[in-house]
């Protein structure tokens, strides 16, 4: 018995002089920014999202650490004369949902060639939730990888206020977010000692493990999300309700989150932006003059259509504005999800505005 409770005691002792460690060295951080992606395996093309890790070999990971890490810019290290290197963050259209990798706006340019003999070397950022403030965390962070140019893709569901912080990576990032926002003065999150011990991390330490496995299979299978036969198409009849985010009419300018979009383009300095209004589906179903899809009414996406193009030429902003260019065929499982064939004729476009910009 005394044997028995000696090993109890030694026991306790370890886990308390462990749990006293990591209290006192926080190396989360650290394990977060150790990978073996761009090591052992390639660096992923997009950063780690899904929802089916056993047959995508990818899931939400929150901490931007390890996804930067396990992401190939990771590794692009110093930019070479004679490439161009382009940055593209936004929402999921940009990062490509149903789409391969190759088959982004991002894949489609990487490794074109512009008329002074450049290489572009694109990197794909975007993450797939509407928010412009989770955009900035990420152009915040992409601007540590000196890039030429950032592509910036949105649609009008990113700006209103209430889609700012109410989402999974905001959240997980919620230091970062307070850095970079101070003047927001947000809810004080709780800090107990609890969340920081090893017990109160688990879920962190769990979630970087698993991302390290999944790369033997995403590095097997270059799969990173799941790419079913059939799925949901959008919507074309729709309900006759002109409100939007709960306000009939065009959204207040109040209501708009048009100080995070200057804040983005500001923090890129002398890195040009060039922002894209993501192309929609446009309806010719029920109730289609009353709404152009399931996310917008007419009035309130043509109120914000006119002021971001008016904002763009008062501030000198470059925008290619995409809004009605494909069909509602080339749409796949949203109004804002397109298919390969419309990436590439997107980023067709894109390059020639790309070559207008740099090779002048």
């Amino acid at each position: 018995m005394k044997k028995l409770l000696g090993i109890i005691c030694l026991v306790i002792l370890f886990f308390g002089l462990l749990t006293a460690l990591w209290q006192l060295c926080q190396p989360l951080d650290v394990l977060n920014r150790i990978s073996l992606y761009n090591n052992v395996f390639p660096g992923r093309e997009r950063l780690s999202f899904g929802e089916s890790p056993q047959t995508a070999y990818n899931f939400s990971i929150g901490s931007l650490d390890a996804a930067f890490a396990s992401h190939k810019i990771n590794k692009a290290g110093s930019k070479d004369p004679e490439t161009l290197r382009v940055i593209v963050i936004g929402d999921s259209s940009s990062w490509g949902t149903l789409l391969r990798p190759e088959e982004t706006i991002c894949g489609q340019l990487d490794g074109k060639i512009l008329s002074d003999g450049k290489t572009i070397r694109c990197y794909n950022l975007a993450y797939p939730t509407l928010s412009l403030t989770k955009d900035y965390l990420l152009l915040n962070r992409a601007m540590n990888y000196e890039p030429d140019l950032l592509i910036w893709p949105m649609t009008l569901e990113s700006f209103p206020n209430d889609k700012q912080t109410d989402n999974a990576l905001i959240q997980a990032n919620w230091d970062e977010y307070c850095a970079l926002f101070p003047e927001n003065q947000p809810e004080v999150k709780e800090n107990s000692l609890l969340k920081k011990s090893i017990w109160g991390q688990r879920r962190e330490v769990a979630d970087w493990l698993r991302l390290q496995l999944y790369g033997l299979m995403w590095a097997g299978t270059e799969i990173d999300q799941d790419y079913p036969d059939t799925y949901p198409l959008p919507k074309i009849d729709l309900e006759n309700d002109n409100t939007y985010h709960g306000i009939e009419g065009p959204l207040p300018e109040s209501e708009l989150s048009w100080d995070i979009l200057k804040k983005g383009i500001e923090r890129a300095g002398s890195v040009p932006v060039m922002l894209i209004n993501e192309p929609m589906l446009i309806s010719n179903g029920e109730n289609s003059k009353i709404r152009y899809n399931y996310y917008y009414p007419r009035e309130a996406y043509d109120s914000w259509h006119e002021e971001l193009i008016s904002r763009s030429a008062k501030n000198n902003w470059l925008l290619v504005d995409f809004w009605n260019y494909l069909d509602k065929g080339d749409f796949t499982n949203s109004a804002i999800h397109y298919n390969a064939d419309s990436a590439a004729l997107l980023a067709d476009f894109v390059f020639i505005e790309i070559e207008r910009y740099f090779c002048k």
